[in-house]
């Protein structure tokens, strides 16, 4: 078992990091990054990145221990850091997303703050505290900075007023269907909550960036989604937690008409696959299996416009599923 010799104390990093950190053999050199680079405050230079933006990606926890990730826009200023340690909200509640749940005083939250015209963001988790249904503040856990990797640049713009309820109501669905999987297969970007119960009784939320090529999502016939981890930072967030825990919320924007797929689920770490080999640039996978999955048209007052030459150069070293498919059954007699 990975986690079973790892250790919390005087880390950094909790037992699911560390047990990854220590598969791929660079457990020792990030013991020393970690305590350089994961701060418990925001740097002036996050705190002035946080007012800029129009929206953010929280990672957050419901009742019943589901992981759930969403996407919420506002006018920039929404976001404010008063002092180092702390980061205002101004996000009202919301109650057609299944995210919102988890927005309680003492929750713990992941944040995500990401220019997708710039590839900038800035990960952040700690505790939420809220005096009013208007916004909250947030105790700063960990920040720290994120490389631009897989990011493909998208310009945004307004198309209603933020403090619009969406005209649709939310859509829960038994199972993916047609519109889900369109939005899944033909994805390079989405973003995934996680969480982990540290060995001392405290939570910590996770909620991080995936991209790649469109279609690196696979939609297996059962619905369950087959997804490529490519090379990182090499923190093993995301991926020591669903080690740790199991679960995992997934959440796919349509960037043209500001619908929202939002998933949660059971999620497991595959170290070992004949497909690995073939998959350029995969250097695990991971399995996503639905357990509740809500659908919300038009759930954002935000659009984006994909730049004409925007897709990271990163994804040049990465491959597809279709192409590992080919690898796997060889040369045709």
């Amino acid at each position: 078992m990975l986690l079973t010799t790892a250790t919390e104390d005087a880390s950094p990093w909790h037992a699911g990091e560390q047990a990854l950190q220590r598969q791929a053999g660079v457990a020792g050199r990030m013991e020393e990054v970690g305590r350089r680079v994961l701060r418990d405050h925001l740097i002036e230079q996050h705190r002035a990145f946080y007012p800029q933006l129009p929206f953010i990606v929280l990672g957050t926890v419901d009742g019943e221990g589901y992981a759930w990730a969403t996407v919420r826009g506002n006018a920039p200023g929404f976001l404010q850091s008063p002092d180092p340690y702390t980061l205002h909200v101004a996000l009202g509640r919301e109650s057609a997303d299944p995210a919102d749940a988890g927005i309680g005083d003492g929750n713990a939250i992941g944040m995500l703050g990401i220019e997708l015209h710039t590839r900038r963001r800035n990960r952040l988790n700690g505790t939420i505290r809220r005096t009013r249904a208007a916004g909250f503040e947030v105790d700063v856990g960990q920040a720290y900075g994120n490389c631009p990797k897989y990011i493909q640049l998208r310009d945004f713009s307004f198309v209603d007023d933020p403090s619009n309820e969406p005209i649709a109501g939310p859509i829960v669905l038994q199972a993916l269907d047609g519109e889900a999987r369109r939005m899944i297969d033909g994805a390079d970007t989405f973003f995934v909550a996680t969480y982990a119960d540290l060995a001392h009784g405290e939570r910590q939320a996770d909620v991080s960036h995936r991209g790649g090529k469109p279609g690196f999502v696979r939609v297996d016939g059962d619905g369950v989604l087959t997804i490529p981890d490519f090379a990182g930072n090499l923190f093993f967030n995301t991926l020591g937690n669903i080690l740790a825990n199991g679960k995992a919320g997934l959440v796919f924007a349509d960037f043209e008409t500001g619908g929202l797929l939002q998933l949660t689920g059971d999620a497991k770490v595959i170290l070992e696959a004949p497909e690995l080999a073939a998959f350029e640039g995969a250097e695990r996978f991971w399995r996503f299996t639905p357990r509740r999955i809500i659908r919300r048209p038009g759930a954002l007052p935000l659009r984006w416009a994909s730049h004409a030459q925007g897709q990271s150069p990163s994804l040049r070293m990465t491959g597809s599923w279709d192409e590992a498919a080919r690898r796997l059954a060889g040369p045709i007699a």
